[in-house]
């Protein structure tokens, strides 16, 4: 068998073309990532998840998808039913913390029971930014809250909950994504901040969870404070010095996505500098195949520490843990039935 190549990417529809399929086995993917466009009914998505795995002959191929709540969920009704936005979630821990986090690790827990179902096993979820005032509203109520001990303790609980399911979580966008002044996936943010005011707040959240979080996903954002040119995803300074050494992370770090406009470059460039900053898995999303062939060009296979992580994350996977779906979903309703902003 092939070795991976140390990419995960996307395709373009519902269904794989003659072109994609042929690409796929060609080039290896170490896994796949869905969006609402690859999401149809339940048959079609366990299909395609089934086939990408078999273009690469692993039956165990990651397939990953965002899967929040709010405005960031790829699978919608009747797939899923709509769920509430973090934010949500955090006000109810600032009301009472016990149902705060049951109801983080039971949204987490019922994420996990939905996508199990269609054969997606990695949720890039949880979302550990820590927005400030004045902030784009790219994060906004994606965020838990503005407090980064109450997003640290929140990030745990939907952690644990999606592992509890067998499904593996993605912590994002490290080092912090909540300072951002514009849109990351249209133009590339400034975050102008000192540093100690990053390790006051927006690292508090990474540090807490970077030992027990199997990924982690960069932020295509400028920390000039650290480095001022290269963005967090492409800047070697920022993943040894910060992201590896002061936060602690020594799991399976992916960039974010490779085709949002906030990374300049052509695509070949722009994989060589993710690969030579230190990043171990390079997300390419759109599924475009006029530019998936740049980037599997320059791109390694798995090797070295990388490998050893992405085999870590492999041995991860585990069974679901037992439980009652309509117990589940009736105690979070219940949890959630007080909080008529659902979005």
């Amino acid at each position: 068998m092939s070795e991976s190549k140390a990419m995960i990417l996307g395709c373009g529809g519902l269904a794989l073309t003659d072109d994609e399929r042929a690409f796929f086995t060609k080039e290896r993917p170490w896994g796949f990532i869905l969006f609402a466009r690859n999401i149809g009914d339940a048959e079609q998505v366990r299909l395609l998840v089934s086939d990408l795995r078999a273009c690469v002959e692993r039956s165990d191929a990651p397939v990953l998808v965002d899967q929040e709540g709010g405005r960031v969920q790829r699978l919608r009704p009747p797939l899923a039913p709509q769920y509430p936005a973090a934010s949500v979630l955090g006000d109810l821990y600032c009301v009472d913390k016990g149902k705060g986090l049951r109801a983080a690790w039971l949204l987490s827990r019922l994420h996990a029971i939905d996508l199990a179902k269609l054969g997606i096993t990695v949720d890039c979820l949880p979302v550990l930014d820590v927005p400030v005032a004045g902030s784009h509203d790219v994060i906004g109520n994606r965020a838990y809250g503005h407090d980064p001990h109450l997003v640290s303790a929140m990030g745990a609980a939907a952690m644990e909950g999606l592992i509890a399911g067998g499904v593996l979580p993605v912590i994002k966008h490290m080092p912090g994504h909540g300072r951002a002044n514009v849109d990351s996936h249209h133009d590339l943010p400034q975050v102008d901040a000192a540093l100690s005011d990053l390790e006051a707040s927006d690292f508090i959240p990474f540090m807490a969870l970077a030992a027990s979080a199997p990924m982690a996903m960069t932020a295509h954002v400028v920390y000039t404070g650290i480095d001022p040119v290269g963005p967090a995803t492409t800047s070697r300074r920022v993943i040894e010095d910060i992201i590896r050494a002061k936060l602690g992370f020594d799991g399976l770090l992916m960039s974010d996505d490779i085709s949002m406009k906030a990374l300049s470059g052509d695509f070949a460039s722009k994989t060589s500098a993710i690969f030579q900053a230190g990043c171990d898995v390079i997300l390419h999303c759109n599924g475009s195949m006029d530019e998936m062939p740049d980037v599997a060009d320059n791109t390694p296979v798995l090797q070295g520490k990388s490998l050893q992580r992405a085999d870590r994350v492999m041995s991860m996977f585990k069974a679901p843990q037992a439980a009652d779906e309509a117990a589940l979903r009736a105690e979070f309703d219940d949890l959630l039935s007080a909080n008529t902003v659902m979005v």
